[in-house]
């Protein structure tokens, strides 16, 4: 029986990075980087992020598609991609501790004024900001999901008066999170986050969701964590909340357009806080060894673990 055929493929990084953690796997696989993959029609899945779109329709072959990450928007953008082929997005069970860290980071960096001390250090000034309880700061999660569910409960722990926001209503929320779901109960919400942090999927319906009558929805001062998808947020509308005051910072881990151009206002705004999409990050070897288990799944005929609903996106 010959070895499965894998394409790593990626317009945006260097998937030669996953290599070590296939060797040490001994996963027998015939591996093929791009651009050159070789012979498409002997490839049997695609393992990617941001992959060229047109790829998979060239691929005869194909039986799956595996993100290398919790997303598949990637994926599911490309319009000629199979309707057959199954999509598989990665389940790590070290991603929400990573994102409950740096949410917690987030929030606190900015209810607590770490950013002005920062700035009086450079200046060697002693001044305090005003103490506000964490019980009197009010975090809101638009997206309840695995991840979300772990910062609100993490976020509720420390203190804070969490809420969380979905589709459609969410029977498992942790203890200490209020919940809201739907079109009909978002704007009462988005009324009570003095931060609101982003953590839904992206879809059709999400895309362009942090716009300019969001941010007018939310308390005068809000701070917006967005660790979601560079696309959900309006870049231009964030801008304009900020220079009017109505917001008064963001924390942004997802853009459009990554690496961030070096020319962008995000770099140089003063109420603006980048990191390069370091929210959480899935380990080689956890992307490897789930890569090759649903590979032996396929051949088994078993359910695959981490398999997306393509009409939901998700």
């Amino acid at each position: 029986m010959r070895p499965s055929v894998v394409a790593l493929a990626s317009t945006a990084i260097d998937m030669r990075y996953l290599l070590p953690s296939f060797a040490a796997a001994g996963s027998g696989l015939d591996l093929r980087l791009g651009p050159d993959w070789g012979a498409l029609d002997e490839i049997d899945a695609v393992l990617c992020w941001h992959p060229p779109h047109g790829l998979a329709a060239r691929l005869p072959r194909l039986r799956l598609v595996h993100s290398i990450a919790a997303g598949v928007d990637h994926i599911t953008a490309d319009p000629t991609l199979p309707a057959d082929v199954p999509v598989c997005r990665v389940i790590d069970p070290d991603m929400a501790s990573g994102m409950v860290s740096y949410v917690a980071w987030a929030v606190a960096h900015r209810h607590r004024h770490f950013d002005r001390y920062l700035e009086r250090q450079r200046q060697s000034v002693w001044e305090e900001s005003p103490i506000v309880p964490s019980r009197l700061h009010r975090v809101g999660i638009a997206g309840m999901g695995v991840l979300g569910r772990a910062v609100g409960a993490a976020l509720a722990t420390l203190g804070y008066d969490v809420a969380g926001w979905s589709r459609s209503a969410k029977t498992d929320l942790p203890a200490g999170v209020l919940g809201y779901h739907g079109a009909e109960e978002l704007m009462a919400f988005l009324g009570r986050s003095d931060t609101l942090v982003c953590l839904l999927p992206l879809t059709e319906e999400t895309r362009g969701f942090l716009a300019a009558d969001l941010f007018r929805a939310l308390p005068k001062g809000a701070h917006l964590v967005n660790v979601g998808r560079g696309a959900h947020l309006v870049d231009a509308d964030l801008i304009a909340a900020l220079d009017e005051n109505h917001l008064s910072a963001a924390t942004l881990d997802a853009f459009t357009e990554e690496p961030l151009p070096g020319d962008h206002p995000f770099w140089h705004h003063p109420r603006i806080v980048v990191t390069p999409h370091i929210a959480t990050r899935t380990a080689p070897s956890v992307v490897v060894a789930q890569l090759l288990d649903n590979l032996a799944r396929l051949e088994a005929g078993a359910p695959l673990v981490g398999a997306i609903d393509r009409l939901r996106g998700y």
